[in-house]
């Protein structure tokens, strides 16, 4: 069992294959039960990802407090206009991963891969990079794996908790277990797929977990947007041949150690950051109020 990225990759080398297979192997072990029976469960897991982020598109859908709702919509309808500034792909993604944290926030049913509040991160991504190149669903099975093997490692390593770790470790996790995703799913060789987690991490290093009303929905909503444009713009770098100047371990070791400097109020607490500017008190006394 790899406990470091390092000794993931060794894994891959020594047996010729990629990390998708190294993280099957190891939860066939885990699970005590066949390759068959561990794809099976992702693929309805898959499912799940598939319909929390089509569902908030094809109806707008409103968070519980009313904080959140209609973006989804508001993005894709935007995407069909053909005049956006990052083109058709990169927007379906932001649709989607809207579409998956109003779901969310609406006591739908999520995907909490990593977390709940970063569930919109790695479908949104993984699903769309897919229906680029016509990938069929054993393939984005495999892709699945391999952010499931980013996301063992960062768990491991450090903390995928916004409350240990702010939204780094939330959000930075969900954008790394993609972006190393969508290079094994092109064709990406291991060390690629790391070099694109190493770097769609180090990309948000230090961002603060600070909801407000302490809700997972502003600004984590609209976090997932941008995790989703982080993930493929770290992927593409890296199947261009960019490599991580820090290797993936280390990076992990730092978020952590960064997120345990920071001070309370900005991990989850709702003491500091957005959630005490004068709007988010406000929003945060009209909901109180409310209940």
């Amino acid at each position: 069992m790899y406990n470091k990225a390092y000794e993931l990759i060794n894994e891959t080398k020594e047996n010729n294959c990629r990390i998708s297979d190294i993280v099957l192997r190891n939860e066939c072990k885990l699970m005590e039960c066949s390759e068959e029976d561990v794809r099976s469960k992702i693929r309805k897991v898959l499912q799940v990802m598939k319909d929390a982020a089509q569902s908030g598109i094809d109806k707008e859908t409103r968070s519980v407090s009313g904080l959140i709702g209609g973006n989804a919509v508001k993005a894709d309808q935007y995407r069909k206009m053909n005049r956006t500034v990052c083109g058709d792909v990169v927007n379906r993604a932001i649709a989607r991963a809207l579409s998956t944290s109003e779901v969310n926030a609406s006591m739908g049913r999520i995907a909490a891969m990593p977390t709940a509040g970063a569930s919109g991160i790695v479908p949104a991504a993984v699903i769309t990079a897919a229906e680029t190149i016509d990938a069929d669903e054993e393939a984005i099975i495999d892709a699945l794996l391999t952010a499931s093997g980013v996301g063992q490692l960062i768990k491991k390593n450090a903390t995928i908790s916004g409350a240990e770790g702010g939204c780094q470790a939330e959000c930075g996790a969900g954008a790394a277990m993609a972006a190393a995703a969508i290079v094994e799913l092109y064709g990406g060789t291991p060390e690629m797929a790391l070099d694109a987690g190493a770097i769609a991490l180090k990309s948000i290093l230090g961002l603060v977990c600070d909801p407000v009303a302490g809700l997972v929905e502003v600004p984590c909503s609209k976090r997932n947007a941008t995790g989703v444009v982080n993930a493929m713009a770290c992927a593409d770098m890296a199947l261009a041949g960019i490599k991580s100047m820090i290797p993936f371990d280390e990076v992990v070791d730092a978020m952590y150690k960064i997120g345990k400097a920071m001070p309370a109020a900005l991990r989850e607490t709702s003491m500091g950051g957005l959630a005490t500017t004068p709007t988010g008190e406000t929003l945060r006394c009209r909901l109180i109020g409310k209940q």
